[in-house]
């Protein structure tokens, strides 16, 4: 089947990754959308990754931290 994984910045996503790289390798088709400027959202050829434009950048997401 298709699905869209939309992770948190941060967040999520260190878990999520291994899972959506096994359902692609299961034959889903699989599109991770995030954003232009984010924390280790490394991408792979198991999935195709879709951008988005956000206000921030790396810097100030790092200023809290």
């Amino acid at each position: 089947g298709k699905l869209l994984v939309v992770p948190m910045v941060g967040s999520h996503w260190l878990s999520m990754q291994e899972v959506v790289e096994k359902l692609s390798e299961r034959g889903h088709e699989v599109v991770v959308l995030v954003p232009e400027v984010s924390w280790q959202m490394a991408t792979t050829q198991a999935y195709k990754v879709v951008t988005y434009p956000v206000s921030q950048t790396l810097e100030e997401l790092d200023n809290p931290f």
